[in-house]
């Protein structure tokens, strides 16, 4: 077939499409329009499926559409009937809402591929900042463990220096981990702005002050039983009035000035020794009844202690609440014993006899230099010293093993002077304040020329003023005729210069007193029945 021929055809064709009528154009445009919407579906269908690999890269192809539907009213052009003009319509507005709603699916499907990637860029930008934090915190901590070994370190040998810097580094790293944490609060509060992890968050930051509280209120248990026991000591106390205390402040200023040994010192010191042996028995009378022990027993412990060294024909009532001069009593025995000699007998030395100018001397430097040191800190470092063996040697004395375990309900004392040691207990600090002004006392004796001369009052002896001054206050300030000396409380001095430091007794009438068998207990001094 010829060009000429498919022309006279094509003619053809163009007249009977012209020459169609009506209802051959209805079906014409039926089959057109079936055509389209199955062409839509399916190019919906692989638009859905490309949507599914590639959310992110979704764009709405709008003016393809618009040219699709356009091209199709151009090729069909619809008659003026009613029908196919009120379909066309209906059609174009379909196409039209179809149009606008695939507009929106992608609008939304875009806008829920932009959140989730910003979801996960937040997220991870989070984990990355943990990260980081946690890696401070590791170094924070490997920090600090090393600041503590060195501090651990600088204690053996004692490197006061070191020992500082040390410090100085662990608290840096403490603070910083307490950054950290605070750092790592406010991240945590502001991720959950207010919800449940702002909620724990709260807890947790609350949670350090309530055990600090609860710290804190323990404490204040401790200091209310200090209170009492330190009203216990200021009722045992004799105050002599404002002159009395100037005086006893005077002394003690004397000591930080004084460059040379003297009466005045010794007096000053011997003071002292008064005040903390009272201080000391108040505090052991108050670890007693906290024990719930028989007091007058105690009491009773004590007199066949001090019959072993005295008249044991003869014994005295003591009072209940004037136990804690018996107390007193028994500490200052065992603290005085040995006082005549250089070194409480600890060893054989005699440096006094052979070189006396030389070790009065060194006596002398020693008090000075301990006169305002902590024992506590001092036995810390030099714990086999020769003060810290005379602790040592005066607290097993002074402490029975039942006694202590009565108290405290242990041995650890014990054992950790038996180890060479020295506790750390409130009670021992008690006891090391008693020993350090005993050993000041020793030291000051034989640093001066010539020594003080140590005496002690004797159980039924007769009261004498001018050597013995009594514990109990009698109404008018005067010792009625007839008291005798119930039992020492403390040793007196006769001083070069011939002035005396009163020993101190508890004076009773001498019809108080009885006769006793020759039979004695046989429980040791200060034990609990």
């Amino acid at each position: 077939m010829g060009p000429e021929t498919e022309a006279v055809v094509g003619s053809a064709e163009v007249g009977v499409l012209a020459n169609c009528t009506i209802s051959s154009w209805d079906d014409a445009f039926e089959r057109e329009i079936i055509r389209e919407v199955f062409i839509r579906v399916k190019q919906r269908d692989q638009r859905e499926e490309k949507n599914k690999k590639e959310m992110a890269n979704k764009v709405c192809n709008l003016t393809d559409l618009v040219q699709r539907v356009t091209a199709s009213c151009l090729l069909h052009p619809l008659a003026r009937g009613h029908e196919p003009e009120d379909y066309s319509e209906n059609q174009a507005e379909d196409e039209e809402d179809e149009v606008q709603s695939d507009c929106e699916e992608n609008e939304v499907e875009e806008g829920f591929t932009v959140a989730g990637e910003k979801k996960r860029e937040v997220t991870l930008k989070r984990v990355r900042e943990m990260e980081v934090l946690m890696g401070e915190v590791f170094d924070a901590v490997s920090s600090m463990k090393k600041a503590y070994v060195n501090l651990q370190d600088a204690h053996c040998p004692w490197d006061p220096e070191k020992m500082r810097t040390a410090d100085v580094a662990v608290v840096a790293e403490l603070r910083r981990l307490g950054n950290l944490r605070e750092k790592f609060r406010r991240r945590v509060r502001g991720a959950g702005r207010g919800g449940p992890l702002g909620l724990v968050s709260l807890r947790e930051a609350v949670a350090p002050y309530e055990a600090a509280l609860e710290e804190l209120k323990r404490e204040v248990k401790a200091k209310d039983v200090e209170i009492e026991n330190l009203k216990e000591k200021l009722s045992n106390t004799t105050t002599g009035g404002k002159k009395g205390r100037l005086q006893s402040r005077k002394k003690i200023s004397s000591i930080k000035v004084v460059a040379a040994p003297g009466p005045e010192l010794f007096e000053a010191i011997m003071s002292q020794v008064k005040e903390k042996s009272k201080s000391f028995a108040a505090f052991l009378l108050s670890l007693m009844r906290s024990a719930h022990w028989d007091i007058t027993a105690a009491v009773r412990s004590i007199e066949a202690a001090t019959t072993a060294t005295m008249n044991d024909k003869i014994t005295f009532k003591v009072e209940a609440h004037h136990a804690k001069y018996a107390l007193e009593s028994y500490v200052c025995q065992k603290m005085f014993q040995g006082f005549d000699h250089e070194t409480f007998y600890m060893d054989g030395s005699l440096s006094s006899l052979l070189n006396p100018d030389q070790y009065r001397r060194d006596c002398f430097t020693q008090f000075q230099d301990m006169k305002a040191m902590d024992p506590v800190e001092l036995l810390g470092i030099l714990p086999s010293c020769q003060f810290g063996k005379f602790c040592s040697k005066k607290f097993l004395s002074i402490v029975h093993p039942k006694m202590e375990e009565s108290l405290f309900g242990n041995l650890e004392q014990r054992n950790l002077i038996l180890a060479g040691n020295h506790p750390r207990s409130q009670f021992y600090k008690e006891y090391l304040a008693l020993a350090k002004a005993v050993w000041l006392l020793h030291l000051l004796a034989f640093a001066l020329e010539p020594a003080p001369c140590h005496f002690q009052a004797s159980k039924g002896a007769d009261f004498h003023p001018e050597y013995m001054e009594g514990v109990i206050k009698f109404s008018g300030g005067r010792v009625p005729v007839g008291q005798v000396v119930a039992f020492p409380v403390s040793p007196g001095f006769k001083l070069g210069n011939g002035s005396v430091i009163k020993a101190r007794v508890y004076l009773m009438s001498r019809t108080s007193q009885w006769e006793v068998s020759d039979a004695k207990e046989t429980v040791p001094p200060l034990c609990p029945r």
